[in-house]
């Protein structure tokens, strides 16, 4: 039986030159994420080292930071959107004011985001402490670590927005090598300083989850400062950073077109972000324990969804730029094949995670019962990596076309009013091990994945947002 006779190869496989050239693309923001997601492990591990509380400390308070960076992300997202088709296009005035958007939006939302957590910081670490579970004494202990771990971090939320802006603006540009090497460098100091503040070393004092959060400012910081001056020193690559302060304005019409198809992505960043917040409160009703296992599962978890998270990045920008060039059938075939691969490789690395599941764990100086949960919703997380993969997909896809509100239905609405309610009700009303309620949230999201595919084949998608004669604004919004 020849399998061709059934499958259309050329219509869902690129020959050699197309994988080479994604691989091209794709290969540094997947070694700059691994990277990132390899120190946040070693972070994990590290607080881990000091203890269960101090780790479910700094779980609980990075998931109250990743709203934050998610809200990030959306902006960044937005002006992303409009700006991979400008360089598409090549109108590099459009990409800086793109660029200027990101960094007047950005700085707004870290001034908001510092004020609400000194301003409301123990009540929302409070929602994560369930007393029937847990003992006074552990939740003082957890909310303390936390509390001061979430403070600290707050430094380094204004060069971390500004840092994504001028990454974000290299990559749509199709740089992808000079963020990777910016990685690797903060990677690397951040991983230094955890080592001398958490544990003391060089004379310093043991610090622990406040050295670590110390360690991430500093690296914040370098960051900064290595993609300002990559950015001045390379302004023949980049031409849209030529004369960059003294120009710098935002076009109106393009801040209205960008904050209008940009708001539905922003709310569905935050949105996101803070149904994840809840579900994970829902995980920690089955107590301090059952959390550090969730802690531990995720940050694993994430180094293996780098793959298909870089390659969202990538449908963004190579399908974007092709929108952008009004090469649409080229954009629609490119994406499918994109899809397609995204799903295989995904299937492997869950496979992968699978069969590894048992060693990560053995990192942590936590109990056996923590280990062994881990080890079960890390096999969980392996198996279904591929769903992950097919609505990752799906969701760049429709969001390289300026399809953010209906992004934003399925994606963070999805997970507000159909995950969240299902792990409550979980949580709550049945003894389901956080295990189980883990693989049961897991699925759910397949729902996600159907809808987000037969978007995709309808394409509705396939718009040119760049082209000068159309309303920017009505074709973001038509559906």
């Amino acid at each position: 039986m020849q399998i061709s006779k059934y499958i259309n190869f050329d219509k869902y496989f690129g020959d050699k030159k197309f994988y080479k050239n994604i691989l091209i693309l794709a290969i540094p923001i997947i070694i700059q994420q691994l990277i990132t997601g390899f120190v946040n492990m070693l972070d994990n591990i590290m607080v881990g080292q000091t203890g269960t509380l101090a780790m479910s400390g700094v779980s609980v308070a990075n998931q109250l930071i990743a709203i934050f960076n998610l809200a990030i992300f959306g902006l960044i997202s937005a002006a992303s959107i409009f700006a991979a088709q400008f360089a598409g296009k090549e109108d590099y005035n459009k990409v800086r004011s793109c660029i200027y958007y990101n960094i007047v939006t950005g700085s707004f939302v870290s001034i908001l985001a510092i004020f609400i957590f000194f301003k409301f910081g123990d009540n929302l670490l409070s929602l994560f402490m369930n007393k029937e579970a847990n003992s006074t004494e552990n939740i003082v202990k957890t909310t303390a670590y936390a509390l001061s771990y979430i403070k600290i971090m707050t430094i380094g939320f204004i060069p971390f927005a500004f840092s994504q802006a001028i990454s974000s603006s290299m990559r749509v540009d199709g740089e992808t090598r000079l963020p990777m090497f910016v990685a690797i460098v903060t990677v690397f100091v951040n991983f230094v300083f955890n080592w001398i503040l958490i544990f003391g070393k060089f004379g310093f004092k043991a610090l622990g989850p406040k050295g670590a959060a110390i360690a991430t400012i500093i690296s914040r910081f370098v960051e900064l400062s290595l993609f300002i001056y990559l950015a001045k020193n390379n302004k023949h690559r980049f031409r849209f950073y030529e004369h960059f302060f003294k120009d710098f304005h935002i076009d109106k019409e393009l801040f209205k077109d960008i904050t209008k198809g940009g708001i539905p992505l922003i709310i569905n960043e935050i949105l996101y972000s803070v149904g994840n917040a809840a579900i994970t409160q829902s995980y920690s009703i089955r107590g301090i324990e059952a959390l550090a296992s969730y802690n531990i599962s995720s940050t694993i978890i994430g180094l293996f969804v780098v793959f298909h998270l870089s390659m969202g990045d990538c449908i963004s920008i190579v399908v974007g730029r092709l929108l952008g060039a009004n090469k649409i059938e080229e954009a629609v075939d490119t994406d499918r094949k994109l899809i397609v691969f995204d799903c295989i490789v995904a299937f492997v690395l869950g496979l992968i995670l699978f069969s590894l599941a048992p060693i990560f764990p053995n990192f942590y100086n936590t109990s056996l019962n923590v280990k062994l949960t881990a080890t079960n919703m890390l096999r969980v997380g392996g198996g279904l990596l591929w769903i992950g993969s097919l609505y990752n997909a799906s969701y760049f896809t429709l969001r390289s076309g300026g399809k953010t509100i209906i992004t934003l239905l399925f994606d963070s609405v999805g997970t507000i009013f159909v995950s969240f309610p299902v792990s409550y009700f979980l949580a709550h009303y049945t003894n389901l091990s956080i295990v189980n309620m883990y693989m049961i949230i897991c699925l759910v999201d397949l729902y996600k994945v159907i809808l987000g595919l037969s978007l995709v084949k309808k394409r509705i998608w396939v718009k040119n947002l760049s082209n000068k004669d159309r309303n920017i604004t009505k074709e973001i919004y038509s559906k």
